[in-house]
């Protein structure tokens, strides 16, 4: 009688995973969607590479005709570093975003906590006014800011600049609430049956599990403060308080000298330190972005 051996797969042996056969058609729509994505990707590379290619030319011309300067030299950013000017900027966007994304961050969790776990009177007529806030673009307070500093005598401050930059944050505010709506009332509730106070809840309970969404709204100030132009052009006036806005637009804003190259190469440089908010602040990034997208 003959025996059949059967083998059986040892325990610690992968598993082996079948590809997966795709239809004609969706082999198709595979192939479509990468073509769109690598041409999304140029599309968004062909400026960077045109400001790259800038600021390495010593004919100081935005567009060159040919792919890389024939002549490419540091001479852009010997030029920008020349008198310390550019590092003045950057130590005084870093003060503004830094000072403006920590205060915000802050108050926007207050606001938020308040809007969104405590009931009090006006509480539905102050959401209201949060979303019609929104709908008036920050141009139109120019002037009343202006006004209200020119007679309190605080123009040209890096203070006065910085709280200015500090009341926009409705829009922190009602992302923040959304998020902290989603967070089970039950903990507040343990909280409340431990003895702890309004404060308590708001430190210890809500603050930590609102971290991932905090520092989305850090990163998201800090990159605003560093690229805001209109309120720091209005408000700045000394060369020694330009934050980036300011002393770039003051490149490229001569009648009859335009520094192209310079204003390249400081664009740039500009963008290493949010590269390096975002590298170090990336793990949260990526949790609190989709946080609150789905309610539970």
């Amino acid at each position: 009688m003959a025996v059949t051996h059967h083998s059986f797969p040892q325990s610690g042996a992968a598993p082996r995973h079948r590809k997966r056969n795709l239809q004609p058609g969706q082999w198709l729509r595979l192939w479509i969607s990468r073509v769109i994505i690598w041409f999304v990707i140029i599309v968004v590379l062909i400026p960077m590479w045109f400001v790259f290619t800038a600021s390495f030319d010593p004919s100081n011309s935005y567009i060159s005709v040919s792919f890389f300067p024939a002549h490419a030299t540091f001479a852009n950013y010997r030029a920008l570093f020349q008198g310390g000017q550019f590092l003045v900027w950057v130590r005084n966007s870093l003060l503004v975003g830094l000072t403006v994304a920590i205060a915000q961050s802050f108050i926007t969790a207050l606001s938020a906590f308040a809007f969104s776990k405590l009931r009090f009177y006006g509480r539905k007529y102050g959401l209201m006014m949060l979303l019609l806030l929104q709908m008036f673009p920050n141009i139109l307070s120019i002037a009343a800011f202006y006004s209200a500093l020119a007679k309190l005598n605080m123009i040209d401050y890096l203070g006065s600049y910085i709280l200015v930059m500090l009341g926009a944050s409705a829009f922190n505010v009602w992302l923040l609430k959304g998020f902290m709506d989603s967070i089970p009332k039950e903990l507040d509730e343990a909280a409340l049956i431990d003895g702890a106070n309004t404060w308590q809840r708001f430190i210890r309970v809500q603050l930590p599990l609102c971290l991932p969404m905090l520092v989305v709204i850090f990163f998201l100030t800090i990159v605003g403060a560093f690229g805001e132009y209109l309120f720091a052009g209005t408000i700045l006036q000394s060369p020694s308080n330009y934050t980036l806005g300011v002393g770039m637009y003051n490149l490229i804003s001569g009648q009859f000298a335009k520094n192209w190259g310079e204003f390249a190469a400081a664009a740039l440089l500009s963008a290493i330190p949010l590269a390096a908010v975002f590298a170090l602040a990336q793990k949260y990034l990526t949790t609190g972005l989709v946080a609150g997208s789905v309610k539970g």
